[in-house]
């Protein structure tokens, strides 16, 4: 071998073995470069939050979905399960999230001058949404005699009718628009303020409490098997 072959061949080896070295701290420079933020570092953000209470909502209108056609179907059924459910939407859903939403959520919107006519509906909505559920509170302790079940399956549709699409905007159309709105220390500072919340109207373990007991009673009204909603062929 050529004494200029024998350099060129040490070169090629010294070069390879430096990038080999150089790469595994390449990548660690690059991890530490991306900029982590206190909402990924806790795990859950202001919108992820806000999208995981919008099941809830979704989970009580399969409840009284059910209650609803079995009740019209002539079945008994014990009367506290839509009690139960009812309570959770006040307690859970208005008192809790649309609060978060009326307070936290919409008045960024006004304030950025974006989807306002939107979120004044969907604020109406909240309004609408209380006064059902104050009916079906009232009615289903008392719902022995067929015109008082029939009022409480009306307030339960009209609660179905009004949400379901309700939620679907707020999923597609408003949370995905908020980050948009504001910077990352401000979304960080609304993630902490949500999560703050939540400790004091909820307790320690709120949600996980709430959405167990939403379990319960889907167990109760027999949908808590996803598989029954799988359609037969």
């Amino acid at each position: 071998m050529s004494t200029v072959l024998y350099e060129r061949r040490r070169w090629l080896l010294a070069t390879a073995g430096a990038l080999v070295l150089a790469t595994p701290a390449l990548a660690d420079h690059r991890r530490q470069a991306t900029p982590k933020t206190k909402a990924t570092e806790a795990g859950i953000t202001a919108t992820e939050r806000l999208m995981r209470d919008s099941g809830v909502v979704l989970r009580i209108l399969s409840i009284y979905e059910a209650g609803g056609r079995r009740l019209g179907g002539g079945e008994d059924i014990e009367p506290a399960i839509f009690t139960q459910a009812a309570e959770t939407m006040r307690d859970f859903v208005h008192a809790y999230h649309e609060k978060q939403e009326d307070e936290q959520v919409f008045p960024r919107f006004k304030q950025a001058g974006r989807m306002v006519e939107l979120v004044d509906v969907m604020m109406a909505q909240h309004a609408a949404g209380q006064k059902l559920t104050a009916t079906i509170l009232d009615l289903a302790p008392k719902s022995g005699s067929k015109a008082e079940r029939q009022s409480m399956i009306d307030a339960m549709q009209a609660s179905i009718v009004l949400y379901r699409p309700h939620v679907a905007r707020a999923l597609t159309d408003v949370l995905p628009t908020l980050r948009t709105l504001v910077t990352p220390n401000e979304f960080d500072e609304l993630g902490a303020a949500l999560e703050k919340d939540e400790a004091e109207k909820l307790g320690k373990d709120g949600f996980d409490k709430m959405a167990k007991k939403v379990a319960a009673l889907e167990k109760r009204i027999g949908i808590n098997d996803l598989s029954v909603f799988t359609p037969k062929s």
